[in-house]
């Protein structure tokens, strides 16, 4: 093991911890619930509770429903990114397993605003170690493979149905304080990574070969490559531009670095794309 992969794995350690932690002291006491899989799963828990005899943990319903998800992501997306992603998952829900359901404080904005937060920091560092937490972060990347389109609508219809049915079965005070903790999620994982799916890459550099076979090897990207000269130095250069998921956007700047640490780098956030995307 190298010391990048031990970084993410310690990465992956982290915001599964912070999220069983988010989940068990905050979000599942308060009945206030998460965005994606885990909100999800805590529905699905609260209603095989009430409505039936049995019961199922919200921990073990999260590993569960990304299960298949985990399995066409091997196929569809790559090995790596879907192993480190399965492996945070594994752990989140052992950790919630683990963890007690605890309630620090019976103020529901607080709990709201305290497990959006301590979840998005754990996302927010799983995704810059090139990981996820799982469920939508997975459906997104197989989805930015199959069809260059933007999965905004696919989110805000799961965690639209989310608020809606904490409303409809527990009062629609629990819809708003839901909608406080997703808007607060949000926000902080946007400042900590990037919640655009997309992003172009500008790169300008003197290897500019060396380093589009560096890129090809591990990214399936198309690159527009331009002649540059630096301004100050008159010296011939190349500006390589390519636009990358959020979650290459790790494998990418790690790639850059070993093959030229000079090189200039600027990333913009990307709204939409026309043509052609993929390079495959």
């Amino acid at each position: 093991m190298n010391i990048e992969e031990g970084k993410k794995i310690l990465a992956v350690i982290v915001g599964a911890l912070l999220n069983a932690i988010a989940m068990n002291f905050f979000l599942i006491p308060a009945k206030v619930y998460a965005s994606g899989f885990a909100g999800v799963a805590q529905l699905l828990s609260s209603i095989i509770g009430s409505f039936t005899s049995y019961t199922l943990s919200t921990g073990i319903l999260i590993f569960l429903l990304n299960v298949p998800v985990a399995i066409l992501a091997w196929k569809k997306v790559g090995k790596a990114f879907t192993f480190y992603s399965f492996l945070c998952v594994a752990l989140m829900s052992l950790f919630m397993e683990i963890i007690p359901i605890y309630q620090f404080s019976p103020d529901i904005i607080l709990n709201a605003v305290f497990g959006g937060v301590i979840a998005a920091v754990g996302v927010g560092i799983t995704l810059k170690y090139g990981a996820s937490t799982g469920g939508m972060d997975i459906v997104a990347m197989i989805l930015s493979r199959m069809k260059d389109k933007p999965i905004g609508t696919y989110l805000f219809a799961m965690n639209g149905a989310i608020i809606v049915t904490a409303g409809i079965l527990y009062g629609p005070e629990k819809s708003l304080y839901t909608l406080v903790a997703l808007y607060v999620t949000t926000r902080v994982i946007d400042a900590i990574h990037t919640r655009h799916e997309k992003l172009t890459v500008f790169i300008v550099t003197q290897k500019a070969e060396v380093l589009k076979e560096a890129i090809h090897a591990k990214l399936v990207r198309g690159i527009t490559m331009m002649p540059a000269k630096g301004a100050f130095t008159n010296e011939d250069k190349d500006m390589m531009m390519m636009v990358i998921t959020r979650y290459e956007l790790y494998d990418l700047i790690h790639i850059i670095k070993e093959v030229d640490p000079k090189a200039f780098t600027n990333i913009v956030e990307t709204t939409n794309v026309f043509g052609f995307f993929r390079k495959d």
